[in-house]
């Protein structure tokens, strides 16, 4: 098997599309954005991408046939206005080589597809439970960080402070050294389990851009349970610990 492996089920013909990108992260705040966009939109699978840089595994499936780890291409036509190819899937690589040659892979299949505006989604963790998630943005130019800050995207100094790590840096840096003209869209996150809210938040953004209306109910129905979760943990780390017999042995 080659390092990576793109196999098509099409070859659609779009109309100057624009690349979306959603893979697992923190928070898998990108993976649950992309996903539901993709689910409402009723995006078209085209191509799979299989590569040695993911996990040695595969995934059974719940009728049991196992599925070999990958990532997804979809597109989306749209008319009278520009077509979109979402990127979602199960892993990102394992190693840093790995991360730069799936998304260098990527672009290379993208900009055949005549993409030269990207959108990366993913979470920026905040390591504290969050109740609404700001958007952080990071862009390839100053003229789209002016275009997000209209739609409430915070370009903040100092933020991210690490970096973006993953693809949805990396989209950007190698993106930009093949013209591609591409903004990142993080949605604030614990970080601590999977945040559908925080989806949700940069979806209402990337909607809001794309000029596209979709129903946010799944999303916020599991935002919902996640809140209830949470609620409870507050709750625990409140109340006081219950001293143990051993603990009392020193009252008289």
């Amino acid at each position: 098997m080659e390092n990576i492996v793109v196999r098509y089920l099409e070859h659609p013909k779009l109309n100057d599309p624009i690349f979306i990108e959603g893979l697992p992260g923190i928070g898998n705040v990108g993976k649950l954005a992309a996903e539901h966009l993709r689910d409402e939109l009723k995006a078209v699978k085209f191509a799979e991408m299989f590569s040695k840089y993911f996990p040695p595994q595969v995934l059974v499936q719940e009728d049991g046939i196992v599925k070999l780890v990958n990532n997804e291409f979809h597109y989306v036509k749209r008319k009278d206005a520009r077509d979109l190819v979402i990127l979602v899937g199960d892993y990102q690589g394992l190693t840093p080589e790995g991360q730069y040659e799936l998304s260098d892979r990527v672009l290379k299949e993208i900009t055949g597809l005549g993409v030269k505006l990207a959108y990366t989604l993913g979470g920026y963790g905040m390591g504290r439970i969050v109740t609404k998630p700001r958007v952080l943005g990071a862009a390839t130019d100053l003229d789209l960080v002016k275009e997000m800050e209209k739609h409430g995207v915070v370009f903040s100094r100092g933020e991210p402070g690490a970096g973006i790590v993953g693809a949805s840096g990396l989209v950007l840096g190698l993106g930009k050294l093949v013209g591609v003209r591409a903004v990142c869209l993080m949605g604030e996150t614990s970080g601590y389990f999977v945040d559908p809210k925080s989806a949700q938040a940069v979806l209402g953004v990337l909607t809001k851009v794309l000029g596209v209306e979709i129903s946010f109910e799944q999303l916020e129905s599991k935002a919902k349970q996640i809140d209830q979760i949470t609620s409870k943990l507050r709750e625990a780390e409140a109340q006081p610990e219950t001293p143990s017999k051993q603990d009392l042995g020193y009252i008289a």
